[in-house]
């Protein structure tokens, strides 16, 4: 089976503090969008989309994009607001992406056949992509989509709050989600969401956490253009910080029952680059894996 990973790397990365999509973290200077790829072509997937930001192309290809180029098949994608619908009015400030809802159908002309999509800044963990290529294979046409869930504890970051999809699985099957923000360790090793409370939210660490790895067939880029359509009509689509996410579209198919959900569960444990705290981390683990064998010293020669 053929199939397409989708590399969200369009955001502006304001709590990283500057383009972190390039920035060097492996042991020959790969960043982390290139072990992304191998995991995933190792996994299956025979084409890579990646979206970035305007004006970034030049500088991925000559920090990375040329040489994945002789390994891969490589598209690029730009999320800018020329992509929004010509009856769309760009509320006067607004410098934000709509999100990634919008970020994934900047793609769509790129993207071929059955596909997921990822975030360029998370490590998912070469199993991942395993069990999304099978979910993708076993996908109905229409009405359906896959996800990897991650158990919250997982996903956390020592160094600042992040926000997750909260999800509610049931019998392999994601019946709810729910996206939750600022969560982040407590001073007593548990974990809260500090959105609404100053003490914070106890959440349960065993809990099923949406990392925006999704999959779905080439149906679902219709719906994406439906969701995104009906937000920009609203009243959201009017201020200037709001997003259009694909957590939230999911939750809203699933709960008007227009989509079901395959949850394959993982125990691979996350990290990324959220926070600039996180880039030494990220060095250290992606070392650590080299230095055990699961990557080689250099990715793509």
């Amino acid at each position: 089976m053929s199939a397409t990973l989708v590399i969200m790397a369009a955001g502006l990365a304001s709590r990283y503090g500057s383009a972190k999509q390039i920035e060097k973290v492996g042991p020959a200077d790969e960043i982390l969008m290139e072990y992304t790829i191998r995991d995933a072509q190792k996994a299956g997937f025979d084409r890579f989309v990646i979206i970035l930001p305007p004006g970034m192309e030049p500088e991925f290809r000559e920090v990375c994009g040329d040489r994945l180029q002789k390994a891969v098949t490589v598209d690029y994608a730009v999320q800018s607001f020329k992509s929004l619908p010509a009856w769309f009015t760009l509320p006067e400030g607004r410098t934000k992406p709509y999100g990634t809802v919008p970020a994934v159908l900047s793609a769509a002309e790129k993207i071929s056949g059955r596909f997921a999509v990822v975030n360029a800044d998370d490590y998912y963990g070469p199993g991942a992509y395993g069990l999304m290529y099978d979910a993708l294979r076993q996908l109905p046409g229409e009405g359906a989509a896959c996800m990897v869930a991650y158990k919250l504890k997982n996903t956390v970051s020592t160094f600042g709050t992040v926000t997750r999809g909260v999800c509610r699985v049931e019998g392999g099957r994601m019946t709810a989600v729910k996206e939750t923000y600022k969560i982040g360790l407590a001073p007593d090793g548990s974990i809260r969401s500090y959105y609404t409370d100053e003490a914070g939210t106890p959440l349960d660490a065993e809990s099923a956490v949406s990392m925006n790895f999704w999959g779905f067939t080439p149906w679902a880029l219709g719906r994406m253009e439906e969701y995104f359509d009906a937000f920009l009509r609203s009243e959201a689509g009017e201020r200037l910080d709001s997003e259009c996410l694909l957590p939230t579209m999911v939750g809203d198919m699933i709960d008007a029952g227009t989509l079901e959900v395959a949850a394959c569960t993982t125990d691979e444990t996350w990290f990324g680059m959220t926070y600039r705290e996180d880039r030494a981390t990220t060095a250290r683990m992606l070392g650590e894996l080299t230095a055990r064998g699961v990557y080689p010293a250099v990715l793509f020669p």
